[in-house]
């Protein structure tokens, strides 16, 4: 029977190779299937290669002499120059400091926030209430620093502030938060609590929403309490989450956020308050040294970068997924 079968292979056919399936005309039907799917995708792609991608060409004038009249390919090549000044500046080190303690406070003070309140208000039980304070707690999120910084500013001057009227009606004096050194960092993390913590609790809500409920209910029989199925349980489920936005967030360590601090900046707490942000501005805008304040932001981007890579080998050590 098996000699009868071989005549009808076709010629040139081998043992083992039978016909290959075309790859393209298979991607070409995943793609017709979802058309709609990659259609709504479509706007997230041009964006990113738009102003994400394209504009990494223009990190090189940070090693050029860049001069407007001469275009980006005709400027001088400088190499490091602009960075070898960066770093000879005297303001170098206090804005490296003034950077860094924001950036440390936003990591130990801000980012644990979102999980401390995601995690208390998945053990609200009543729906309606759940939903209440979570608009409550979202809407900030949609003021502009502007808005933001304007309710501050009538919270806490001196002249007719409700903090400072509530200190003299107790027998104390007025303290002018806007213009102290001493309060500049305090009221800057103050303001980002204030509007950035509940939008940060969504992407931990939707976490705890996975969670599987008989594992509470396994948790009770077994004689757990609250606190147990907090730590053994709620805490687990999110812990991949929280390793990767953590991630994510050092990407961002050096970004302590422009607009709110040039909105508090003054030349009261000018010392305490500048950052790379405000310094990029004040010398690639207001005064055209474009150069050089791309090294500058560049410089910021880098350790953003390392800082990723090297949590994400941790991460990967200590037998996490990383962010890649």
């Amino acid at each position: 029977m098996e000699m009868r079968e071989r005549p009808f292979m076709t010629a040139g056919a081998s043992i083992g190779s039978g016909p290959q399936p075309n790859k393209r005309n298979r991607i070409g039907k995943i793609i017709a299937r979802d058309r709609w799917l990659y259609f709504m995708l479509l706007p997230g792609i041009v964006y990113f290669i738009l102003f994400k991608y394209l504009p990494m060409w223009g990190v090189l004038i940070a090693f050029k002499n860049y001069q407007p009249f001469l275009g980006f390919w005709q400027s001088d090549w400088v190499g490091l120059k602009h960075f070898t000044r960066f770093f000879g500046e005297p303001t170098f080190w206090m804005l490296f400091k003034n950077t860094v303690i924001l950036a440390l406070y936003n990591l130990f003070f801000f980012f644990p926030l979102p999980i401390v309140v995601a995690l208390m208000l998945n053990e609200v039980r009543k729906e309606s209430v759940k939903r209440f304070i979570q608009t409550m707690v979202y809407i900030p999120h949609f003021f502009s620093w502007v808005v933001v910084v304007g309710i501050f500013y009538m919270l806490f001057t001196v002249e007719g502030g409700i903090v400072n009227e509530m200190i003299v009606n107790v027998g104390g004096e007025r303290v002018n938060f806007l213009i102290s050194a001493d309060w500049f960092r305090t009221m800057i993390m103050s303001e980002v609590v204030w509007k950035e913590t509940g939008w940060g609790t969504i992407i931990f809500l939707a976490a705890l929403a996975g969670v599987d409920p008989g594992l509470y209910e396994a948790s009770k029989i077994d004689g757990a309490g609250r606190c147990r199925q907090l730590w053994h349980i709620t805490l687990p489920a999110i812990r991949s989450t929280i390793i990767i936005l953590f991630i994510l967030r050092l990407g961002h360590f050096m970004d302590t956020g422009f607009e709110q601090i040039i909105l508090m900046l003054n030349a009261m707490n000018r010392e305490v308050g500048e950052v790379f942000d405000t310094y990029v501005y004040s010398v690639g805008i207001n005064q055209s040294q474009f150069s050089y304040s791309t090294a500058v932001g560049l410089f910021k981007s880098v350790i953003g970068l390392v800082l990723v890579l090297a949590t994400n080998a941790l991460a990967k050590k200590a037998g996490e997924e990383g962010i890649y």
